[in-house]
């Protein structure tokens, strides 16, 4: 009886360590850092959307899957054609960063799958591109209107993939092309365009410089006039006798007549 108990106790483990050999592979996973995993039991409830698994090690069932995704931040670049309000064809490069949003694999899983790359990011960052630059013209797109061009390609871009699980962190316009001709004909028009609004600027500085001087002389006048009503001929006697005084204690010797100048003012006759 012993015999028997220790040949099935040595089947058990002859059973238990094939099946370690063949399935080890699958039942045990280490999930690295900026790694998230979603189960699929083919035999029970199916993709398990609400539970990721994080980072460290896991026993799963050798009947069940598990698919690990690369939650880190990545980068795409895209290379592509459009056309502008006009008709007009433009190559345009940008790239785009993001990442699964991390509690969402499950649902972006069932949707997408492990290739949810090619499956939505660029299919997505692609026809957000095309629409947003249907609604400018080629100069718009390329000088005047840039800036409003890349906010509305992020803005449309990144809601349409957060609604499909996904975290657009940024997205870059890196370089736009257009035809020879065409970009020519759009950086001088902005050259004559500069020039003008610089004259503008000249000519507005200029005017009010003059305007100024013309403001600033009516004053000087206004001002004459006013001095010149009030200096009456006995304020003008007051004022040559206070100023006589004064010469009168400088040290320099001299003498004063008083009532011996002209209309009676103070004379002084010095030495020299």
């Amino acid at each position: 009886m012993d015999f028997n108990f220790k040949k099935s106790y040595l089947i058990i483990a002859a059973v238990i360590f094939v099946i370690l050999i063949f399935f080890g592979s699958s039942m045990f996973v280490t999930l690295k850092p900026g790694e998230r995993g979603v189960l699929f039991r083919p035999f029970g409830s199916g993709l398990d959307r609400e539970h990721t698994y994080i980072p460290g090690f896991h026993i799963i069932a050798p009947w069940n899957d598990l698919y690990v995704y690369d939650v880190k931040e990545q980068q795409r670049e895209e290379t592509m054609d459009v056309l502008d309000k006009n008709g007009l064809s433009l190559n345009v490069d940008v790239s785009v960063r993001f990442n699964p949003i991390y509690d969402k694999i499950g649902y972006l899983h069932e949707i997408f799958g492990i290739r949810y790359v090619d499956q939505i990011i660029i299919p997505e960052v692609r026809s957000s591109v095309r629409q947003v630059a249907g609604r400018y013209t080629a100069e718009e797109i390329y000088s005047t209107k840039r800036s409003e061009v890349e906010a509305a390609i992020i803005n449309e871009t990144k809601e349409v993939l957060r609604q499909n699980n996904i975290d657009m962190r940024a997205l870059l316009i890196r370089s736009i092309n257009l035809p020879d001709q065409i970009r020519v004909a759009i950086e001088n028009k902005l050259k004559q365009e500069q020039e003008s609004l610089a004259y503008q600027f000249r000519l507005t500085k200029e005017t009010a410089e003059a305007e100024r001087k013309r403001i600033e002389a009516e004053g000087i006048s206004r001002f004459n006039d006013i001095i010149n009503k009030s200096l009456t001929d006995q304020i003008l006697k007051q004022r040559g006798i206070e100023a006589t005084l004064e010469l009168a204690k400088s040290p320099n010797a001299k003498v004063v007549v008083v009532g011996s100048g002209k209309e009676g003012l103070p004379l002084i006759l010095g030495n020299n």
